[in-house]
């Protein structure tokens, strides 16, 4: 081949691959402006309320009841609770497994601020049974971090005595 033809092809070549370079640049800071278009375009607005009604009478029961010697924490995800970063584990997916996850309250040791016990008002949903077996998760979990979980299907139905008796069962549970 003559040297013109091959000057040739190598400028076509870097011609071609200049300009498939700076699409897929363009293209990548095109996606990027579209995803904070995207986010900027995200509205909220502020809940009325974080717990329902049930979950709301059974927090000022617990703080009646509790408020004296625990802080009472509603809605608490599982990340703010457990570490997820162990040795030995994908901690990516360890905290996905969990986020998304929580209890209905924790009780805080007032002189710590370490939990001493999360607490699961459970109701009809808890029936199904992909709930239940996140349930049986949520309850392995805990088990295995040491902290205690306490359920309540009806404390409506329960005395004070029952209720608290609940409790300390489980924080006194190893």
């Amino acid at each position: 081949m003559d040297k013109t033809y091959i000057i040739i092809i190598i400028a076509l070549v870097i011609l071609v691959a200049a300009d498939f370079a700076s699409r897929k640049l363009f293209a990548v800071k095109q996606t990027d402006d579209e995803e904070e278009i995207k986010k900027s375009t995200y509205r909220y607005f502020a809940k009325s309320y974080i717990m329902t009604q049930r979950e709301n009478e059974f927090f000022k029961q617990l703080n009646d009841m509790l408020g004296g010697k625990w802080y009472i924490i509603p809605q608490v995800h599982l990340s703010a609770l457990l570490n997820h970063k162990v040795k030995g584990q994908n901690w990516n997916a360890a905290f996905r497994h969990i986020n998304g996850k929580s209890v209905d309250y924790v009780l805080l040791s007032k002189e710590t601020g370490k939990p001493v016990c999360a607490i699961e008002l459970d109701d009809a949903s808890h029936d199904s049974k992909s709930r239940a077996e996140r349930d049986a998760e949520v309850e392995r979990i805990f088990k295995a971090a040491n902290i205690p979980l306490a359920r309540f299907r009806n404390p409506e139905k329960m005395s004070r005595q029952e209720i608290v008796s609940v409790i300390a069962k489980a924080v006194k549970a190893p």
